[in-house]
């Protein structure tokens, strides 16, 4: 089942008595022949090119304690394979149930959190590995205390953060902390720190320093968006600097957030978001270059919406879909998908959405350019597995090609690509493969690399030397040509 959306600078009537100009495009997306074997609340692109998806409990508190199935997706082949995580230290299958998650530098994927208990909800100190290669679960020492809803965040020295959720007792986990190999008892803890919220949006700075964007999930946290500095030992509190000038401050649950391409810039942009009932179409961009930080307002989404996600795309654009613009009503969703353009400031629509999708959806980048978009859960035990793929208007296009280019890569290396479009193109992009879960994702960003010289069949390029623009990992690199139209990936290491 295919929709397609080839409008010629059409103006389209929306709901609130506006007219949107139409994309001249060949973009469409196509519901697959096949369903997802599980709900796909949490999804992550492994370096193999497969798409891991797992829920744990799911959002059904009769399936507490009982075996848990996460399946590896291969989307070319239209199969999936499935793994049961191990048990906890009483023999109960751990239940991964809205835990956080990030990429440590090899590529295996840390899990940690969790559901306990329901009604009220307890976290899990639990912490986990996935291997994308035997596609198997290993586990490692469990955190401090319990995280529901937490955020996980890989630091440019390959550590992970973990901040937020709720503790094994059903409090707020104030207490952040990092693992590392290299500590003797996996996880250590710094002192407490401000309530932040539940799955509190993160990215990571060129200075090591982390952005928290403002956009949650949840009710209205009280917490302004921030600039989190981690102290050089355990013993010291995290700093905290304020970043003013965001509109809707209470409109941040369920928003969405992204690293404008590209990651040298240092600009987020928040993205709709909602409170207990309504969504906001506001959109606000920082600059974190700056000497004193301040969202100012970029164009708005021509469609409100919460429960929605952003993708990055290789073009450097930002595309978004899924969500509803009242909670999780999917009779309210915004199936129109949008793409904005940083270069001009502007939102196009674009093709809609056959398949309604709200809370515990997810939507993420595949190596060759395309959108997945699963998942949706209105109210418990009404799962959306219906899966859904959306491709751009570039992906009609002739395409550059790579040729040839190195499987690893060194901080401040220069290389070389082979390509014989080598004198059409524009862009070099290294981008890091999505984690996402609840319109939270810490992982993707886009990370330009320089062109130095060219021939007619080979690119001479440079890699950053900052290891907190691109944390060490493995990474999709993309050449785009003079008209923005980009490759299909090949995967790189970088360490």
């Amino acid at each position: 089942m295919t929709q397609t959306n080839n409008k010629n600078n059409l103006l389209e009537e929306t709901d609130l008595g506006t007219f949107i100009a139409q994309a001249t495009t060949t973009d469409k997306w196509q519901v697959l022949s096949y369903k997802a074997p599980i709900l796909p609340i949490h999804a992550a692109l492994l370096r193999t090119g497969k798409i891991f998806l797992f829920c744990g409990s799911g959002n059904d508190p009769a399936r507490l304690n009982t075996p848990y199935n996460s399946v590896v997706w291969d989307v070319n082949k239209g199969t999936f394979t499935y793994q049961a995580p191990p048990l906890d230290s009483n023999n109960q299958p751990i239940d991964l149930f809205c835990a956080g998650h990030s990429f440590r530098s090899e590529g295996l994927l840390m899990v940690a959190g969790g559901t306990l208990r329901y009604d009220p909800f307890y976290g899990s100190p639990s912490a986990l590995l996935f291997d994308p290669i035997t596609e198997k679960w290993v586990k490692i020492p469990s955190m401090n205390n319990g995280r529901w809803y937490p955020t996980v965040l890989t630091l440019g020295s390959g550590r992970i953060f973990a901040l937020s959720g709720l503790d094994k007792d059903g409090n707020l986990n104030r207490q952040p902390e990092i693992y590392s190999v290299t500590f003797a008892n996996g996880w250590n803890a710094f002192p407490t720190t401000s309530p932040f919220p539940a799955y509190a949006q993160l990215f990571l700075l060129s200075s090591g320093k982390i952005f928290y964007s403002g956009a949650q999930m949840g009710g209205n946290s009280g917490v302004a968006p921030t600039i989190i500095t981690l102290p050089e030992t355990f013993t010291q509190s995290i700093t905290e600097k304020v970043v003013p000038g965001l509109q809707d401050p209470g409109f941040g649950n369920q928003g969405a957030s992204v690293l404008l391409p590209p990651a040298q810039d240092q600009k987020v942009m928040i993205i709709g978001g909602g409170s207990s009932t309504t969504a906001t179409n506001r959109v606000n961009i920082v600059d974190l270059k700056a000497t004193n930080p301040t969202y100012v307002a970029a164009k708005s989404l021509n469609y409100a919406r919460m429960h929605h996600s952003a993708v990055l795309l290789p073009d450097r654009t930002v595309f978004v879909c899924n969500g509803s613009k009242m909670s999780e009503d999917t009779t309210q969703s915004m199936l129109p998908a949008e793409i904005y353009n940083p270069a001009t400031n502007t939102w196009t629509v674009v093709a809609k959405q056959t398949v309604p999708r709200v809370y515990h959806s997810v939507a993420l980048l595949l190596p060759d350019g395309r959108v997945v978009a699963a998942g949706g859960n209105p109210q418990r035990t009404v799962n959306e597995l219906r899966l859904e793929i959306y491709s751009p208007a570039y992906m009609s296009r002739s395409r550059p090609i790579i040729q040839s280019a190195p499987q690893t890569l060194s901080y401040g290396l220069q290389f070389t690509i082979q390509t014989p479009q080598a004198g059409n193109i524009k862009w070099v992009s290294l981008i890091r493969p999505m984690a996402t879960t609840h319109s939270c994702d810490t992982e993707q960003r886009i990370v330009d690399v320089p062109i130095n010289s060219r021939n007619s069949t080979s690119l001479n390029v440079t890699v950053t030397n900052n290891r907190n623009i691109a944390p060490p990992g493995w990474y999709m690199l993309f050449i785009s040509d003079n008209n923005g139209t980009p490759s299909v990936a090949t995967w790189t290491r970088i360490s």
